[in-house]
C-alpha cells in the first residue's frame, strides 16, 4: 500500500532481482537522495524493471535543498516535452534521448557521468568544477510513463497492463568533499546511520584534515597555520598547497590571516596572532608589553621571558605618554629623573644629593657631596670611586683604558648631563671640516644611554644617512659609541635623549661601530644646519 523510495534499501548482491514499485496510479514520482554533508557527485546509474520513462529530470542542490538545478533532461523528444535541444544532434545539449527509449521493457538503464561534455575540467578542485560536482542532495522526477509496445499475440481480449515506474538498481557515486586536503571521512556530528542490509561502503562527510588545514571540509586553515592565504589543492600536479604557521614565538594559540600585513610584506606572510599571551604584543608576539622588559638569559619562546619592570616610584620619571613609567623593553632599565643613578633610578649620582620625588639636586661643592644631606667631602675623598662591576680588563686590550661604575652610574649621567661641561662645536670653515675626513655624517634621535663599565653605548634611531664609507648604514636602530669622559662620568660631545643631533664621526670598520669623540662634530638638529652640512660635503669635500 506504501511505496516509499526510501525501501529501496537492500542487497543487490543477496537480493539480485529485487526492485522498488511506484503506486499503480502515480503518473509522476519523486526520488530524492539527501546526504549529510556537502559531496562530490560524478556517476548515476539506474537499471528500470518497467520501460524507462518517456520524461524525467536529473536534478541537484548545493544548499540542503533550498535551491535546485537541473543536471540533465531525458526525453524520447526534447523539443516537444522541454523545448530543449537533443545533444544526440547538438554536442553538449542539457537535454538527451539517449535514455527515454521503451526498449528494452526491463533492464534498461539510465547513465550520467558529472564530468561528461561539456563539463569536463582539468583542476578537480577549481571552482568550476566545484560548482558542477558538490551536492548535498540529488533528486530524480519521473514525469511520463510509457507501456512496453512488445506485447505477446493472445486470442483472448485481456486488460491492458497496467503502467507504473519500477527500478532495480539506484546507484550513486561519489566521494567526500575535501579540497585535496584528506584522503578519508567520519560521520559528520550527529549523523545517525540507517541501519539496512543494503547499507555498507557508506561514504561519510567529515574529512579528516592534512596539510595544516580544518573544517568539515578542510575549507580553510588550522588556528596556528594562518601566515599565508589558504588554498585548495592542485589537481592537476598534486601540489598539496598546506596552511604555514604563523610565527608567533610560542606565546598564542591561534592566528588569523590579514590581507592588509600580506601585502605590506611583499606577499610573504599575513598572520597575526590572537591574544598574546606571557606579557608580550605585536603581530607576532616578537616584543615585551609596556611595562615589562625581555630577559635575555632566556630564550624569547619561554613563557617567563618577559620581567616586569621595577623602577623606583620616586626615582623614575614619567613618559610623555601617559601617568606610568616603562622601563626600556630591552634592557630593563627605567628613566630617570635629574641627578638619579642606577637601573631602577633609586639613588642620586656621584655629586648629588637629596633622592626625591624632583630628582636629586648638584652638590654645592667642588666634588662630592653626601647623598643625604648634601655636605661636602673632604677633598681627599672626593675622588674615591667605588669598582662593583664585574672586571673587564681580562677580555679587553692593553691599550683601551678601563673604567669602573658602581651600579651603572653612568646611566643617569649620559642622560641628564646638567653637570657635564663640553664645550659646544661651531661649523665655520669648510676646508676645516673636510679636512677632519669624517667617514659617517648622520640626522639621528638620541634613545637612551647606557654605562657599560669598559665603555658607553648611546643607542640612536638613524633618521637620515648624509655620508658613509665603508659601513653600510641604514635608517633605524643604531649604536654609537662615546669614547671621550669627563671626570662627572659624563661624555662629550652630550647626546641628550630624546633631542635630534647632527653628528659626523669616524668609522671603526674593524669592529664595526660609529665612533663619537672630541674630534667629532655634534650639533643639535635643524633643517639649515643640515642643508649647510650637505652643500659642504658635496661641493668642498670632494
Amino acid at each position: 500500500l506504501a511505496h516509499p523510495p526510501a525501501a529501496m534499501a537492500d542487497s543487490p548482491f543477496r537480493l539480485p532481482r529485487t526492485w522498488w514499485q511506484a503506486a499503480q496510479d502515480a503518473s509522476r514520482e519523486t526520488i530524492r537522495l539527501d546526504l549529510e554533508a556537502a559531496f562530490y557527485f560524478t556517476h548515476l546509474i539506474v537499471v528500470f524493471k518497467s520501460p524507462r520513462p518517456a520524461a524525467m529530470v536529473l536534478e541537484r542542490s548545493q544548499d540542503f535543498g533550498e535551491t535546485w538545478k537541473p543536471y540533465k533532461y531525458f526525453a524520447a523528444n526534447c523539443s516537444a516535452t522541454f523545448g530543449l535541444e537533443d545533444d544526440v544532434s547538438q554536442r553538449g545539449a542539457i537535454c538527451t534521448s539517449r535514455y527515454s527509449s521503451p526498449f528494452p521493457c526491463t533492464g534498461g538503464e539510465v547513465i550520467f557521468r558529472a564530468l561528461s561534455p561539456p563539463y569536463a575540467a582539468e583542476d578537480p578542485y577549481s571552482a568550476e568544477a566545484q560548482a558542477q560536482l558538490k551536492i548535498t542532495n540529488l533528486r530524480v522526477r519521473l514525469l511520463e510513463r510509457q507501456g512496453c509496445p512488445c506485447l505477446p499475440a493472445s486470442p483472448a481480449p485481456q486488460p491492458p497492463p497496467s503502467l507504473h515506474y519500477a527500478i532495480y538498481d539506484f546507484i550513486v557515486k561519489g566521494s567526500c568533499f575535501c579540497n585535496g586536503h584528506a584522503d578519508r571521512c567520519i560521520p559528520v556530528a550527529g549523523f545517525k546511520p540507517v541501519k539496512a542490509a543494503g547499507v555498507f561502503h557508506v561514504v561519510h562527510g567529515k574529512c579528516m584534515c592534512k596539510h595544516n588545514t580544518a573544517g568539515s571540509h578542510c575549507q580553510h586553515c588550522a588556528p596556528l597555520y594562518n601566515d599565508q592565504p589558504w588554498q585548495a589543492a592542485d589537481g592537476k600536479t598534486g601540489a598539496p598547497k598546506e596552511c604555514q604557521s604563523c610565527k608567533c614565538n610560542g606565546h598564542a594559540d591561534t592566528c588569523h590571516f590579514d590581507m592588509e600585513a600580506w601585502l605590506a610584506s611583499g606577499n610573504r606572510s599575513g598572520g597575526v596572532c590572537d591574544n598574546c599571551q606571557h606579557n608580550t604584543e605585536g603581530q607576532h608576539c616578537q616584543r615585551c608589553k609596556l611595562g615589562f622588559y625581555r630577559d635575555f638569559r632566556k630564550p624569547f619562546s619561554a613563557p617567563d621571558a618577559c620581567k616586569p619592570c621595577s623602577c623606583h616610584p620616586v626615582g623614575s620619571a614619567v613618559l610623555p605618554l601617559g601617568p606610568r613609567t616603562f622601563c626600556d623593553p630591552s634592557t630593563g632599565d627605567c628613566p630617570c629623573k635629574p641627578g638619579v643613578a642606577g637601573p631602577r633610578c633609586d639613588h642620586c649620582l656621584p655629586g648629588y644629593w637629596g633622592f626625591g620625588a624632583y630628582g636629586c639636586r648638584p652638590c654645592d661643592c667642588a666634588r662630592s657631596c653626601d647623598p643625604h644631606t648634601g655636605d661636602c667631602h673632604s677633598s681627599s675623598s672626593d675622588v674615591t670611586w667605588h669598582n662593583e662591576a664585574p672586571p673587564f680588563q681580562a677580555v679587553l686590550n692593553k691599550s683601551e683604558p678601563t673604567w669602573g661604575w658602581e651600579d651603572e652610574q653612568g646611566f643617569s649621567a649620559l642622560r641628564h648631563s646638567g653637570k657635564c661641561e663640553c664645550k659646544e662645536q661651531v661649523l665655520g670653515n669648510p676646508k676645516v671640516f673636510c679636512g677632519m675626513k669624517y667617514t659617517y655624517v648622520i640626522k639621528t634621535k638620541i634613545l637612551s644611554a647606557h654605562d657599560k663599565g669598559s665603555h658607553a653605548e648611546v643607542s640612536v634611531k638613524i633618521k637620515k644617512v648624509l655620508k658613509s664609507t665603508k659601513l653600510k648604514i641604514l635608517r633605524g636602530k643604531r649604536t654609537l659609541y662615546p669614547e671621550s669622559w669627563t671626570n662627572r662620568g659624563c661624555t662629550c660631545p652630550i647626546l641628550n635623549p630624546g633631542l635630534e643631533y647632527l653628528v659626523a664621526g669616524h668609522e671603526d670598520v674593524r669592529t664595526g661601530r660609529l665612533i663619537v669623540n672630541m674630534k667629532s662634530f655634534v650639533h643639535q638638529w635643524k633643517s639649515a644646519l643640515g642643508r649647510k652640512v650637505l652643500e659642504i660635503l658635496k661641493r668642498d669635500c670632494n
